[in-house]
């Protein structure tokens, strides 16, 4: 998957402040292609915008009418659009007793609201030439964790969502493609790696012995983005640590001899 896109792109990122989000972006950049960065205001989207070169906007995800303008401010600036991104997304470690309504809402809204934000607007501006459109789900989503009620439902949301897309989309050539990772070193998820205990817990879930970083999850999004694997739609692609479908038992050691 090391291989980046061979023709120049015009890509629309959402969540492009963030960790996973500011590395696709970056690397769609360094392979000469034309990116659209979409997030929260922040001093990072700025800096990233000032160093990356590209136009950025502020944008509420959770909005139908904000990821639809951010997509026409794409067609507007390089005339058309050629996929996206959806990298936004949160955490919320509480089982449902435990979880407020408001908390509920919110996770709902910027995990599941944004995708299906990011599908309509794709779907609406890149009828003419197809694309690719990547989602974010988690591996919360695919198996049982505990405490994970409202974060796995809303990302189970997402491989629904993009699932149907796919087969809603296909005559136009547009592929709908979801990733589902592990636990991630990023600022989001910070509270959980920084504290030892925690993080000692969930590299002992994953079957690998360690968390993801940015740059492996982004690797595989923009894979997906190159229109020379053009022949994948509908698919969740787990890049966890084997998180999702391994059980392991225990860290062997290398034979000798």
């Amino acid at each position: 998957m090391s291989r980046e896109i061979e023709s120049s792109g015009v890509f629309v990122i959402l969540g492009a402040s963030g960790g996973i989000g500011s590395c696709v972006a970056a690397r769609l950049k360094q392979a000469g292609h034309s990116v659209l960065l979409a997030s929260r205001s922040s001093d990072r989207l700025d800096r990233l915008a000032a160093e990356l070169d590209s136009p950025k906007l502020e944008v509420d995800a959770t909005s139908l009418e904000d990821v639809e303008a951010c997509f026409a401010r794409a067609v507007e600036v390089f005339g058309r659009v050629d996929g996206a991104a959806n990298c936004v997304g949160s955490i919320l470690l509480k089982s449902a007793h435990m979880t407020s309504e408001s908390e509920w809402h919110e996770t709902i809204a910027t995990n599941l609201s944004s995708a299906f934000a990011t599908v309509r607007a794709a779907a609406k501006t890149m009828r003419k030439g197809g694309g690719s459109v990547v989602l974010m789900s988690s591996a919360a989503g695919r198996i049982g964790l505990a405490s994970h009620e409202a974060i796995a439902a809303a990302k189970a949301g997402i491989i629904g969502l993009a699932q149907s897309a796919a087969a809603s989309y296909a005559t136009r050539n547009l592929r709908f493609n979801v990733v589902a990772p592990g636990l991630v070193k990023t600022n989001l998820t910070k509270k959980i790696w920084e504290s030892e205990r925690a993080a000692a817990t969930s590299r002992a879930m994953h079957s690998l012995g360690r968390l993801g970083e940015p740059h492996e999850v982004a690797s595989l999004i923009t894979w997906l983005l190159d229109p020379t694997n053009s022949w994948m739609t509908g698919e969740v692609i787990s890049i966890d640590g084997g998180l999702a479908n391994v059980r392991s038992s225990g860290r062997l050691q290398p034979q000798t001899g």
